[in-house]
């Protein structure tokens, strides 16, 4: 099955790194998981927002600068928010980012504040 993104998705994508989106567009047809787009580029004053909320830990997101988005993952019609289903979706952005050439990082694979919806380029190769 191949997905692709809505209007909604395409509109987070904007003023996101081209690298980025050319590996989030790869993804979409290749993952087994229907996903959206739910973050990409983000003020400061929306990272403000979320970081008195508790839904960040820091005012240094690559959300700010372009270089990361925030997914969330579909059943039907249905978002969900389970982690394995962020697992299948990283192996489509793994696949993805190999077939681009264009390294990313997982938010899910990060050893503290784990964070399944998260995709960014590296800060070393794309500071």
């Amino acid at each position: 099955m191949s997905f692709s993104f809505s209007a909604r998705s395409l509109s987070k994508l904007d003023g996101v790194h081209p690298h980025l989106a050319s590996v989030a567009f790869r993804a979409i047809k290749l993952s087994t998981v229907d996903f959206a787009v739910t973050e990409g580029l983000r003020t400061r004053e929306r990272q403000a927002q979320l970081l008195a909320a508790g839904a960040t830990r820091t005012m240094d997101s690559r959300h700010i600068t372009g270089h990361a988005i925030d997914v969330a993952a579909f059943v039907g019609r249905e978002m969900r928010w389970d982690w394995p289903l962020f697992a299948r979706i990283a192996e489509a952005f793994e696949e993805a980012s190999r077939r681009r050439g264009v390294p990313i990082v997982w938010g899910g694979s990060w050893r503290s504040f784990r964070d399944g919806p998260h995709f960014e380029l590296p800060r070393d190769e794309y500071p």
